[in-house]
């Protein structure tokens, strides 16, 4: 059996936590940066956990994780 390829576009952009979840970044951070108030770049900041309809494409893709 071949050994399987990692997306190194889904390896950039998600992380696995110890128990297994999947968390993500939100999105729309670096568009129009400079006009939005810190306290709603802050919210950006943090990672969310991944809906679980979406983590069986994500465990395909990473399958080394």
């Amino acid at each position: 059996m071949p050994k399987l390829k990692t997306h190194k576009g889904a390896k950039n952009r998600f992380r696995f936590t110890g128990t297994g979840k999947i968390m993500r970044m939100k999105q729309g951070k670096s568009h129009f940066r400079r006009r939005k108030k810190a306290s709603v770049k802050g919210v950006f900041d943090e990672t969310i956990p991944l809906h679980k309809a979406d983590a069986k494409k994500i465990k395909k893709i990473l399958p080394y994780h």
